[in-house]
């Protein structure tokens, strides 16, 4: 079977001749953008022969004249823009040139965070640092978010929908320019919190995710990477994606918990925070081997929960993760 083959197999619910599989992390800043980021991922991709590519996406989301996101009156300067405005057009190149140097059947999904996680952001300037996502607790993002949503909660609504709004562009232009769907990450444990209360992340960030989603609604590979502790993650398995990613191991809920709950297909396994970085090959194979278990008769698509920091795992690691995947003792 070719990558794509292997993929769309698990995808239809069929078994394939063996999981795919496949992993992720930020390049670092050098290779943000351009012919840099564009090698980078190619290295990676040919390091580890995975089944398909997320195109990381370390451009940010452009600003214009909102530098920082303090007050209501800076929620209500925010405006839709062009899906291709500002640094977006730098990460549509990496898409286009990406899809021009692949070899082989690999299928290509490209990275967008959400409208809610884009504001969060905005609260602090920009930063070129990244690292995997803390699992528990808010900061001052949050904070300040939930005294901006008690002052007007119209303004914060219309500063997402049209932050929403810009990046259903972007989805449209990613597509466009050769990825074969999103890999859209979403948060809601920093939205429904005791300060903001429950089911604010149904009533106002929800409806800008599938917008999202909808303006790519014909793309057959999308993937909804649930980040954080998710507080409704049935909710989120109703998301029209071909795949569901989260952490399994660090967050739950358990590969067995989902298999017989969820649509989309499963895309998880293994510890990104703790297994990968901290313990041996030995370890991470047996991750692998107890996520088929897990999984059953249902097939599934062996991955991290999360991106990783590539200084602190092994390669070993992360090679022991695919050799298991592919049947190898691991």
């Amino acid at each position: 079977m070719t990558e794509r083959e292997r993929v769309e197999a698990v995808l239809h619910g069929r078994v394939p001749d063996r999981p795919p599989v496949s992993c992720w992390y930020h390049f670092g800043h050098d290779c943000s953008t351009g012919s840099t980021a564009v090698e980078a991922h190619l290295r990676h991709l040919e390091a580890y022969g995975l089944d398909f590519l997320k195109v990381m996406n370390d451009h940010p989301y452009p600003r214009g004249e909102v530098a920082l996101v303090r007050t209501v009156n800076d929620l209500r300067r925010i405006r839709p823009l062009a899906g291709d405005a500002e640094r977006l057009a730098d990460q549509l190149g990496v898409l286009r040139r990406l899809k021009e140097r692949l070899v082989g059947d690999v299928p290509m999904c490209a990275t967008l965070f959400n409208a809610w996680t884009v504001l969060r952001a905005w609260t602090r300037p920009p930063s070129d640092v990244h690292a995997p996502p803390r699992i528990d607790g808010q900061d001052d993002r949050d904070a300040l978010l939930s005294a901006l949503l008690r002052e007007d909660r119209v303004a914060v609504k219309a500063a997402v929908a049209a932050i929403g709004q810009t990046l259903g562009a972007f989805a449209r232009g990613c597509v466009d320019a050769g990825a074969d769907g999103v890999f859209l990450s979403v948060r809601d444990d920093w939205v429904d919190t005791p300060a903001n209360g429950q089911g604010l992340y149904r009533e106002l960030v929800r409806p800008v995710d599938l917008a999202i989603l909808e303006a790519v609604s014909g793309a057959p590979f999308s993937v909804l990477h649930v980040c954080g502790r998710p507080r409704d993650f049935l909710g989120f398995s109703e998301y029209p994606v071909a795949v569901l990613n989260w952490s399994d191991r660090a967050t739950g809920p358990s590969i067995a918990w989902a298999r017989d709950r969820i649509g989309p297909a499963i895309a998880a396994g293994v510890d990104n925070l703790r297994t990968l970085p901290e313990g041996t090959p030995e370890e991470c194979a047996a991750e692998v081997r107890d996520a088929l278990r897990q999984a059953g008769e249902r097939p599934i698509i062996i991955a991290p929960g999360c991106t990783y920091d590539p200084a602190q795992v092994p390669v070993e690691n992360v090679r022991a993760m695919f050799q298991a995947a592919r049947g190898g003792a691991g």
